[in-house]
C-alpha cells in the first residue's frame, strides 16, 4: 500500500502535522494528475513539505505520469540563462510536457518582473493541461506579495488556487527533532 511502504507516513506524522490520513491516500490515487489540478503544500520550515510533495510526484511516476521537479529559485535563474541564450521557448516547452511539475521552496525570495513573467507563463502553460505541487514556507495569502505585481500576482494566483488541494503542515521541524536525537 502506497500510505506505508512508498511514502512511509507514520499515522503520528499525519496527526502532528495536521494533515487527514484519507486525504492523503486519496491525492496518492494521482486523481489529481488527471483532472489537472495542483497541490498547494505550505508551512514551516522542516515540517516535512518537500517529503510530502516529492512523495506524491514519485507516486504520479509509478502510475505512469511524468513529473519534474524543480527547486524554484534554480528554475528561475536557469530559464534567465536559457533566456540569454535563446533556449527559452524550448524550456518551457519541456515542462509544458511533464504531467506534473514540482516547484519546492516557492517564495523564498520576492519575484523580479522576470521571474513573474516567468511564473505566468509557466501557470497559463498548465492551466487546464497539467498539475502543479507547490511548495512554500509562506502562507498561500503571502503569496501576492512574494509574486509582486497584484494584476500578474491575479492572474498567477487564480489559475493556482481555484483548482487545487491546500495542506496546511504543523508542528516542530523534523531536522530540529533529528539534531536532539543523535545529541
Amino acid at each position: 500500500m502506497w500510505y506505508s511502504s512508498a511514502v512511509g507516513i507514520s499515522l503520528w506524522a499525519l496527526q502532528t502535522r495536521n494533515l487527514d490520513r484519507n486525504t492523503i491516500l486519496r491525492l496518492a490515487e494521482c486523481e489529481f494528475v488527471e483532472k489537472n489540478e495542483n497541490i498547494l503544500i505550505t508551512g514551516s520550515t522542516g515540517v516535512g513539505k518537500s517529503y510530502l510533495g516529492t512523495a506524491l510526484g514519485y507516486q504520479a511516476c509509478i502510475q505512469g505520469f511524468k513529473v519534474s521537479y524543480f527547486n524554484t529559485s534554480k528554475l528561475f535563474a536557469k530559464l534567465k540563462m536559457a533566456k540569454a541564450d535563446g533556449s527559452y521557448l524550448r524550456e518551457l516547452a519541456k515542462i509544458e510536457r511533464q504531467d506534473v511539475i514540482i516547484l519546492d521552496d516557492f517564495g523564498l525570495q520576492a519575484l523580479d518582473s522576470s521571474n513573474r513573467i516567468t511564473l505566468l507563463e509557466i501557470i497559463e502553460d498548465r492551466h487546464n493541461n497539467g498539475s502543479i505541487i507547490v511548495t512554500s514556507q509562506i502562507p498561500v495569502q503571502g503569496w501576492y506579495d512574494i509574486i509582486g505585481e497584484k494584476t500578474i500576482a491575479d492572474a498567477i494566483l487564480d489559475r493556482l488556487i481555484h483548482q487545487s488541494h491546500r495542506l496546511e503542515l504543523h508542528g516542530e521541524s523534523m531536522r530540529k527533532k533529528r539534531g536532539i536525537n543523535k545529541g
